[in-house]
């Protein structure tokens, strides 16, 4: 007598794609990056319709151009990436929006609705020199907070775009401690999350539990996976996120942690739109890795009903 099999789960909120992060691109020109024609050809044949824009400057930057590559490729733009160092305070106000505007119109004219805000790094991503104390002062996180929903304010009223702050490690938005003092920080009509699964797992946190407890501050995934080996002998080191993944602790799901199936279920349970955006972290990388790894990634999720 044959068992039957338990039914897939239909995962019609999310919308998956990949990003130059899973081509070992972290930087807008370095020669061991792969070219981004050659990004944009393997993206689609590997069986993704959304993209990032990356590194701002990688793709190009004129959007009649970039339009008419991306169309080429049956490709659409999902978000623009962003850097921040807003808990530096007003100081740092005028050199943000300066950079936050170029890639939002660039993210605007490709007709996507997100960035994606990247805090600042707290140690030097080579050197592992602390640049930074680990923990903000009161006095920066209220900086940060009130940066972040003025720049949310800002960038919706002059480009229609929702910013969503990416957790990421080695910055002061990490772990759920934090991540949640950052929450209750900030306002829900102005700023929200990208859940980044493998940064969480890095530091400590539980995707699922976070996102069924601030479900409504989920407006954006990252879909990641962290090696528990690697990962171990990097936090018994204090190993810095840069060396930490040319040891290879971001890996090919669904070989790591956390489970994507049960993290892309309670997403889907959420009943709102969601990107969910494949980015392994793999810089540097050999040039012929990252596509059979995206192949592979996208007909996993395929599988997972995504």
């Amino acid at each position: 007598m044959s068992v039957p099999h338990a039914a897939q789960p239909v995962l019609d909120r999310i919308r998956v794609g990949s990003a130059p992060d899973s081509w070992g691109v972290w930087f807008p020109d370095d020669d061991q990056q792969v070219p981004w024609q050659r990004f944009l050809d393997e993206v689609t044949e590997a069986g993704y319709e959304w993209i990032e824009l990356g590194p701002y400057g990688y793709l190009p930057t004129d959007p009649a151009v970039l339009r008419d590559e991306i169309a080429r490729r049956s490709l659409r733009v999902s978000a623009g990436t962003i850097f921040t160092s807003l808990h530096h305070g007003p100081s740092v106000w005028d050199k943000t929006w300066a950079h936050v505007s170029e890639v939002a119109t660039l993210t605007q004219a490709m007709g996507a609705r997100h960035l994606v805000v990247i805090p600042s790094f707290w140690r030097d991503d080579k050197t592992a020199e602390e640049i930074e104390p680990r923990e903000l002062t009161t006095e920066q996180w209220k900086q940060l907070t009130t940066g972040m929903e003025r720049l949310g304010k800002q960038v919706r009223d002059e480009f229609g775009l929702d910013i969503v702050v990416h957790p990421h490690a080695d910055t002061h938005i990490d772990t759920e401690e934090h991540v949640e003092r950052f929450l209750h920080a900030t306002d829900s009509g102005l700023v929200n999350l990208c859940l980044d699964t493998g940064h969480y797992a890095y530091c400590g946190g539980d995707s699922v539990k976070l996102i069924r407890t601030y479900g409504e501050r989920i407006g954006y995934l990252h879909l990641k996976q962290v090696d528990p080996d690697i990962l171990s002998d990097v936090v018994a080191k204090g190993t810095p996120f840069g060396p930490a993944v040319k040891q290879g602790v971001m890996c090919e799901p669904p070989l790591g942690v956390p489970a994507l199936p049960p993290v892309l279920e309670a997403a889907q349970e959420l009943n709102v739109d969601l990107f969910a955006i494949v980015e392994q972290d793999m810089y540097p990388c050999p040039p012929d890795q990252p596509f059979p790894i995206a192949e592979r990634t996208r007909r996993f999720l395929r599988s997972c009903g995504a």
